[in-house]
């Protein structure tokens, strides 16, 4: 059974929902009067985007299968502690980002093998 989306849609929705995240973490963080501005838990948001966003682009290269459950673990709590923090700073669309990026967490999960394995019988 095929799929209809390409074996990398996954990371590259993840990707856009962390960089998403990442503009309204910097809005929030540099804008006056959004409640949280210049704040330690925006500047964690930020940077918890920015490293989901280089963790999108390394599962969107890498081709052993063990380095990618890792890559995902990883990313599982990126996503977990960033929508968190999202919500404890009122920054409900850097949550909706978090939701999206889980959803091409998921997406990610299902694509393709990159290499069928032989059987042997």
């Amino acid at each position: 059974m095929s799929s209809p989306f390409s074996p990398k849609s996954g990371a590259i929705l993840l990707l856009i929902a962390s960089l998403a995240g990442l503009a309204v973490a910097l809005y929030a963080y540099f804008t006056p009067l959004t409640g949280v501005t210049g704040t330690l838990g925006a500047l964690v948001a930020i940077v918890a985007c920015i490293a989901l966003a280089v963790l999108a682009l390394l599962l969107a290269t890498v081709k052993r299968r063990g380095t990618s459950i890792a890559l995902r673990i990883l990313i599982l709590i990126g996503l977990g502690g960033t929508f968190f923090a999202a919500m404890l700073l009122h920054q409900w669309w850097i949550g909706v980002a978090m939701v999206v990026g889980l959803i091409g967490l998921v997406l990610d999960l299902f694509r393709p093998a990159r290499h069928a394995r032989l059987t042997h019988s």
